[in-house]
């Protein structure tokens, strides 16, 4: 036939379930394409023969294939308003975020066309088994910028807030959706929402690592030096994350490099929490203090110590950081290595000088607490 149809491609238009079958078992290939690139599935799911759909499901048609437009099985029952076929194949795999060369997906054309039926069911299918979401939120995280733009025609607020306190724009910027944040601010988002704990947009961006957005978010009037509940800035965020990149682009727009968290805590030690050392490194050599210390007089040395990170311990070292920095308990790094077990960081605190005599508060040496603790490889 002149466009490409074949005997299975009309069979499963019209519904006829056990002709299908015999075709199938007689050697036809189930995902044999039009000169549109549709198959027997696209067909059905256009036309809602969902017994045929279950037919050729079994027979291991492919429920992702997408036509030459892009258009998948899914996109064309909900297209055409064909709820139960579309729980038919979300059910068999079926990707819900596949779009159209134009950049439609399932979800944006069901909303184009009012099909509620549709919208509810794709909707519930992204939620089956966690928090609910609102379609603001679901249409961010997929960067599904069609979805969006039909919602925030019908509700104006681009800053409706899930449960959890989130703002669609706080969901763009985890995923690192640029899109979707592009369009959420120029729906009038508040680049500056705080969510829970006094999070913004911009500490969700640097934790992840998303530098685009971080400098889409910093464009459009973000505070660089915006504070969580516990006082983490966004240099905090990323330093903890060691995003090396958006370490240096928020230096490079003078983000507070001296700012310390409510407990004390500088993005240095945040570096040295997480084993990050080539982020450590950047803020060393952007003139972060070696030995700034938190509340209880622990420096970036003793978190070190502490997590046995030995690259960050050698690197804070050779920037001449204190082997012997008292806490407020009197505790060095030294006691700190002991009392973890920490027998490489031990071995480079000694031969960077550390003091195997110094005593806690309570007069205890290195030594002793690796016998309070049972360390006696260390002993």
């Amino acid at each position: 036939i002149l466009n490409g149809l074949n005997a299975l491609h009309l069979a499963a238009k019209d519904g006829f379930v056990d002709i299908c079958c015999e075709l199938l078992g007689r050697g036809i290939k189930v995902d044999n394409a039009t000169k549109k690139g549709n198959t027997a599935l696209h067909i059905a799911s256009l036309a809602g023969q969902q017994d045929v759909i279950n037919q050729l499901i079994l027979a291991n048609a492919n429920v992702n294939v997408q036509s030459l437009n892009g258009f998948t099985p899914l996109y064309m029952a909900a297209q055409e308003n064909h709820d139960n076929c579309c729980r038919i194949l979300l059910a068999n795999g079926a990707n819900p975020s596949l779009s159209t060369e134009d950049g439609f997906t399932p979800l944006a054309v069901a909303m184009q066309q009012g099909h509620d039926k549709i919208v509810s069911v794709l909707l519930e299918n992204d939620v089956r088994g966690k928090v609910r979401l609102p379609a603001l939120h679901i249409a961010a995280k997929k960067n599904d910028v069609n979805a969006a733009k039909l919602l925030l025609q019908h509700d104006h607020n681009a800053d409706i807030v899930s449960k959890s306190g989130f703002t669609p724009l706080h969901i763009a910027a985890h995923y690192g959706n640029l899109d979707i944040a592009t369009l959420l601010l120029n729906n009038k988002a508040n680049v500056n929402f705080v969510a829970k704990h006094n999070i913004s947009p911009l500490h969700v961006a640097c934790k992840w690592g998303k530098l685009s957005v971080c400098n889409l978010l910093l464009s459009r009037g973000a505070r660089i030096d915006a504070a969580t509940r516990d006082g983490l800035t966004p240099l905090h965020c990323a330093s903890r994350s060691g995003h090396v990149g958006v370490i240096e682009y928020l230096l490079h727009q003078n983000a507070p490099i001296l700012t310390k968290t409510k407990n004390g805590l500088s993005a240095l030690h945040m570096s040295a929490q997480g084993e990050h050392d080539e982020a450590a490194r950047l803020l060393l050599e952007n003139k972060a203090p070696v030995d700034e210390v938190t509340v209880d007089y622990l420096t970036a040395l003793h978190v070190a110590a502490h997590c046995g990170h030995v690259k960050v311990a050698k690197l804070l070292l050779d920037y001449n950081a204190n082997p012997n920095a008292r806490a407020l308990n009197g505790f060095t790094p030294l006691h700190i290595a002991c009392k973890k077990n920490r027998i490489k960081i031990v071995e480079l605190l000694i031969k960077h000088g550390a003091n195997i005599g110094a005593t806690t508060e309570s007069g205890l040496t290195p030594l002793h607490v690796a016998s309070f603790m049972g360390k006696y490889m260390l002993i």
